[in-house]
């Protein structure tokens, strides 16, 4: 295969809301290239992108598809991406690697939820971006409308590029940089060139001096020779255009009909012209803080932004070359763990389909099999210029679930499974709760929980059981107690003897020493579930030996792990050990322990115990015609509002709310708003749980 060089090379990645068209769109660009020689349909289920099983089931993309064609003698990288937020790592991870973002907008609808939510990571990642109003064609087509609804997003950078017109019932384009028109036959393809027509022509003479003032605002000899000649031509716009678009400052707009190929060509004749290749991009500073020359005499380096698993291949890793050049069979190290890896083939993807290629240079996206030790986000370098390009920053899980096999002998293989499935997608996050006895699995939502499923069952073939996952809470007392305990044990020879007085308080950071003890020795434990065990030593004259006060804290210590209320952990306890006896011969370890764990029981059974739950900083960014009603939802879970900021259309809630009450929050925001908020949720802190919500735990728990 033809190896292009690094300016030849531009990777786009295919982003907009559910049904805007992006599969079919980038099928009609394959097809225009000719990569391929017939068009499939989602319908049919013979798109190059969507060629999984389960995108089969579901009849839209579930993962994020790299494929490639070429244009003109330039190679164009094409990752064609999910348009459900469920899904948002694999659209994350594409626009990570991708130099120019085409964001397509579905024209009957215009800017959607799911348009709001990918423009956040592209306003991110600071990307150059341009936009296609998709659908020109289609009777519901609402342009202007759809153009608004971009600029009310993106602002006064935005640029027309096209417009469509009908013309004689022909669907046509009008094109303001070329300044022609293209009209197409009612099945598309390659249109007919024409002069603009007369009724149009001042409308795009407006157009093409406002594209042409945008295009000299972001380079100053461009600016100079607008002064100088009072325009533009068409090869200083592209030069001044693709500097707006490296400096987020022009956003330029197309139109295209992806189901009936009208306006692809001349999509990617911008792509290959105008669009910005990874060679004009800014270097990228590694995590050691140098900067990452994206030239091909640079020592190599790829990152992994993708991983998959397929069962007859195994596992599947894409990279991208950040500098220098990757040949068949070159020796990379991980910078992660230091392992070397051989990169025994090098493979081009089209969907399913891999071509093989001997090299790869800087800029290009390739994928290579078999690889042992590396994930994504892994950086492989040459040995001796070791580097760490900076993670791809995936966000939290917004749904989480208890999973276990149906099967308890599959407890292992099921391990196992998740481990690929997080492995392939990292916005899945599965951990074992030692505290809940509960294995967790963290995702993005509904859909994305239905998907992992499915690959559980189709993929793995093991039956999963998922449920409300339980709360951590924690245990502590509200007021001073105190308590003794004598444990003795005859049964023959050396018996057991330890008698324990302790008095317990409340810990808090900074409170003062206890009064009116002799205090001859103190322990500070931070404890590994949070809060703290301060244990003092209070003996006088010897009545307890000192070598069996260790023995005391370790039988308090295995309480406070399964406390007297829910067998939660307890914290924030301090002991004052002050009396006691013990016995010459039966007296021991073992002894002292029981007698310190009962002692420190009763004494926190009558020290007003009270329950702590956790509590999530939850931040909901909701439209501002919905925030009555997501508010009052927010009341109803114990909510605490702490603020309401305004940033565009939106409003920020930011609150406190019991982690007990947010279970199954994703879905019932989705559902009030449409699938128009967005919310983070990170721990805050361990609060009081009320009393008649304790009273219920406690009786649960008996």
């Amino acid at each position: 295969m033809k190896v292009y060089d690094d300016k030849h090379i531009k990777n786009v990645v295919l982003v907009g809301a559910h049904h805007s068209g992006k599969t079919t769109l980038a099928e009609t660009m394959l097809f225009e290239a000719g990569l391929i020689n017939r068009r499939g349909t989602i319908e049919n289920l013979n798109t190059v992108s969507d060629y999984h099983e389960i995108e089969h089931e579901r009849g839209n993309s579930v993962f994020a598809t790299p494929m490639h064609t070429e244009w003109r003698q330039y190679k164009i990288n094409i990752m064609d991406t999910p348009g459900l937020d469920d899904f948002i790592g694999e659209i994350i991870s594409s626009i990570r690697v991708a130099d120019t973002i085409v964001t397509v907008i579905n024209g009957q609808y215009g800017v959607e939820v799911g348009t709001e939510i990918i423009w956040n990571y592209i306003d991110k990642y600071q990307k150059p971006t341009l936009f296609v109003i998709n659908q020109i064609d289609h009777l519901g087509l609402k342009y202007e409308e759809s153009y608004n609804s971009l600029k009310n997003l993106v602002g006064n950078n935005l640029v027309k590029i096209q417009y469509p017109l009908k013309v004689d019932g022909a669907q046509c384009i009008i094109d303001v940089l070329k300044m022609k028109m293209y009209k197409f036959g009612p099945d598309g393809g390659k249109p007919e060139k024409l002069p603009i027509p007369d009724d149009q022509k001042e409308m795009a003479a407006q157009l093409h001096n406002e594209l042409v003032e945008k295009a000299a605002e972001n380079d100053e000899e461009l600016l100079e020779l607008y002064f100088d000649k009072g325009s533009l031509n068409e090869d200083e716009m592209r030069q001044g255009i693709k500097a707006g678009m490296l400096n987020q400052e022009v956003f330029p707009v197309f139109c295209t009909s992806g189901l009936n190929d009208m306006g692809s060509g001349r999509l990617m004749g911008f792509i290959d012209n105008v669009a910005p290749s990874a060679a004009d991009l800014k270097p990228e500073q590694s995590v050691e803080g140098n900067a990452i020359e994206p030239i091909k005499e640079a020592p190599t380096s790829l990152f992994v932004f993708k991983t998959i698993h397929q069962p007859n291949l195994g596992q599947i890793t894409f990279f991208k070359v950040k500098s220098g050049e990757v040949h068949q069979n070159d020796k990379l190290v991980n910078s992660r763990n230091g392992e070397t890896e051989i990169l025994n083939q090098l493979f081009i993807m089209d969907g399913k389909k891999r071509e093989p290629v001997t090299k790869l240079t800087v800029g290009d996206i390739g994928a290579t099999l078999k690889l042992k030790y590396t994930e994504t986000n892994d950086t492989l370098h040459v040995a001796g210029n070791p580097i760490t390009i900076k993670p791809i920053q995936f966000p939290e899980p917004r749904t989480r679930k208890s999973i276990s096999a149906a099967n308890k002998k599959e407890e292992e293989k099921l391990s196992e499974a998740l481990k690929k499935i997080h492995s392939q997608d990292p916005t899945v996050v599965v951990s074992y709760s030692k505290e809940l006895k509960q294995l967790i699995l963290g995702c993005q939502g509904e859909l994305h929980l239905a998907t992992i499923d499915w690959a559980l069952k189709n993929i793995y073939g093991i039956e999963a059981i998922f449920e409300r996952p339980k709360i951590a809470y924690r245990e502590t007392i509200q007021r001073s107690a105190n308590a003794n305990y004598r444990h003795k044990k005859q049964s023959g020879g050396a018996g057991q003897f330890a008698q324990v007085h302790l008095k317990i308080e409340p810990w808090y950071e900074g409170m003062p020493e206890p009064e009116g003890f002799n205090i001859r020795g103190k322990e500070e434990v931070d404890l590994p579930w949070g809060g703290k065990l301060v244990f003092y030593n209070c003996i006088v004259g010897g009545v307890i030996d000192l070598r069996y006060l260790p023995s005391v804290m370790k039988g308090i210590l295995e309480v406070m792990e399964s406390g007297p209320l829910t067998k939660s952990y307890i914290r924030d306890v301090r002991v004052m050990v002050y009396d006691g006896k013990m016995h010459s011969v039966d007296s021991n370890d073992i002894s002292f322990k029981i007698a310190g764990a009962h002692a420190f029981k009763e004494a926190f059974l009558n020290a007003n115990p009270s329950l702590l739950e956790p509590v999530q900083e939850l931040t909901v960014k909701v439209p501002e015609e919905m925030v009555g009603s997501v508010m009052t939802d927010l009341q109803s879970r114990r909510a605490i509002i702490q603020g309401i900021e305004t940033k565009d259309q939106y409003q920020i809630l930011k609150s406190t709310v019991p982690a007990a009450e947010l279970y199954g929050y994703s879905t019932n925001l989705r559902s009030m708003t449409q699938g128009r908020a967005t919310f983070s949720a990170v721990f805050s802190s361990f609060q009081n749980v009320p009393t008649n919500v304790q009273k219920e735990l406690v009786k649960q728990s008996e």
